[in-house]
């Protein structure tokens, strides 16, 4: 994935399309970017027939695309019962969190020794539109644009095994968001508790760098678990989340 790439707003961070990319391939991301904006609700069964009207698709690769999720694990399918939007619980809230945190430092070490100017100022702008989300005192956006900032210090490392496993990690943590909780919450000021990130990364500071996102991934889950402990200001969505509904990928 070029390290310039950004994902459109609304869609969940993930690896760039292939240069040719298939009709499973587009499947795949529009069901990825509709769980990750919560148009598939968490726990809600994904009727095939009816989504698969809804893209202007066939069955056969809306079938194929599905089976993709199921591998990653965002999409859980019962026998007798067909697929479901799969939920995070409270209990798992502290594995995803060390899972990430693992692929974030990983790729934050990697980022300090071997990233390009280039790849640290493409971390540098998704903190500034970080800042730009934070105007809007939109919860969901600034949650959007929280996670592109973290996704794209993985990019910055220039590793596809990592990148793959945080594109699959950042749907995760919003399906964790919306299990665990009736309102999606992020920190009011989120462009200035990340700010340490993007210092250290431009400092090439590893140990630094590692311990900031450490502490920010605390406070994120802490956040999740017990909302009343933080003691920084939050955003709430107030408004229900978009409608179950898909637009044509219009092949």
């Amino acid at each position: 994935m070029p390290p310039s790439h950004r994902p459109a707003p609304g869609a969940a961070p993930t690896l760039s399309r292939v240069t040719r990319p298939s009709t499973v391939d587009l499947i795949t991301v529009e069901l990825r970017n509709a769980i990750y904006t919560g148009a598939l609700r968490v726990g809600s069964p994904i009727r095939e027939i009816e989504v698969a009207r809804q893209l202007g698709v066939s069955r056969g690769p809306f079938r194929e695309a599905a089976q993709r999720l199921v591998s990653e694990g965002l999409v859980v399918a019962t026998p007798g019962r067909g697929l479901s939007v799969r939920q995070i619980g409270r209990d798992q809230v502290r594995p995803l969190y060390a899972a990430r945190a693992t692929v974030e430092t990983s790729a934050a070490r990697i980022a300090v020794d071997q990233a390009t100017d280039q790849q640290i100022a493409a971390v540098r702008t998704a903190h500034e539109e970080l800042a730009r989300a934070d105007a809007t005192h939109d919860a969901l956006r600034v949650g959007a644009a929280d996670l592109n900032l973290h996704w794209q210090l993985v990019a910055a490392s220039g590793n596809a095994w990592l990148m793959g496993w945080m594109s699959t990690l950042i749907v995760e943590v919003r399906i964790a968001s919306f299990t665990v909780s009736e309102v999606y919450v992020v920190r009011k000021d989120a462009a200035e508790a990340h700010a340490p990130l993007v210092e250290r990364l431009e400092a090439r500071d590893a140990d630094g760098l590692e311990a900031a996102i450490r502490a920010n991934l605390d406070d994120a889950v802490m956040r999740l678990l017990a909302p009343e402990s933080v003691g920084a200001e939050t955003l709430e969505d107030p408004s229900p989340l978009p409608p179950p509904h898909l637009d044509p990928l219009h092949l």
